[in-house]
């Protein structure tokens, strides 16, 4: 599990900035499920969900600039949760999916000529012998303007997109995964976002910081 505990670039929790938001975490009386999931509702809910600005920089993954942010996209709450666990001690990586929105906005649509998103990310964490999935995307607030359950993590079962709202209405679909990544793959998710949202591909010129849906 080394390669999923360490410091990187991007998951770089030995910042103070990190080590302030595990500090509620360490304490020898919280079992590794409570700390993944106290830090897993920390990070849902304190960082609103925003995936219309989309930075195309390194630097706009690393965790100790995201955290100064209100708000993030799926990919960027994820690694924010990722390197807080792992400064926690607990193993964990991103998992990269395609998924479909099947209540995209018709400005998101409009921009990106799709309402396939890609890629989506989520956490893994490594508890009790079993890598499980955790998608901290939509804070409660937002899931609750969607008429969705928000999505709960206890460390026992995979917690990923709702499919359907309280109505029974289809809310998210999975099309494909990516596979899972030891480091955040910044030349990939570039790569894929080009190749998928051919209307703003020019924007992927080296020179462009951030995608603005």
């Amino acid at each position: 599990m080394k390669e999923f505990l360490k410091p990187t670039y991007f998951y770089n929790f030995r910042h103070p900035s990190i080590q302030e938001l595990i500090a509620p975490f360490i304490y020898n009386s919280l079992s590794v499920n409570e700390k993944a999931a106290g830090l897993y509702l920390k990070v849902r809910d304190g960082w609103r969900y925003n995936p219309n600005i989309i930075s195309l920089e390194k630097k706009g993954y690393r965790a100790s600039n995201l955290i100064k942010r209100e708000h993030g996209h799926c990919i960027d709450k994820a690694i924010i949760l990722i390197a807080g666990l792992r400064g926690l001690g607990i193993p964990a990586r991103i998992n990269l999916a395609k998924v479909k929105n099947h209540i995209a906005a018709q400005k998101v649509i409009e921009k990106l000529g799709t309402d396939e998103l890609t890629p989506h990310g989520n956490a893994e964490i490594f508890l009790n012998g079993k890598w499980r999935k955790a998608t901290p995307a939509f804070n409660a607030a937002l899931c609750r303007f969607c008429n969705v359950e928000p999505l709960t993590f206890d460390g026992s079962r995979d917690s990923i997109f709702q499919e359907f709202d309280k109505a029974g209405g289809q809310f998210m679909e999975y099309l494909e995964d990516y596979g899972s990544f030891e480091d955040f793959p910044f030349e990939f998710v570039m790569e894929t976002m080009k190749t998928n949202y051919p209307q703003v591909a020019h924007q992927f010129d080296g020179k462009t910081k951030t995608l603005i849906i």
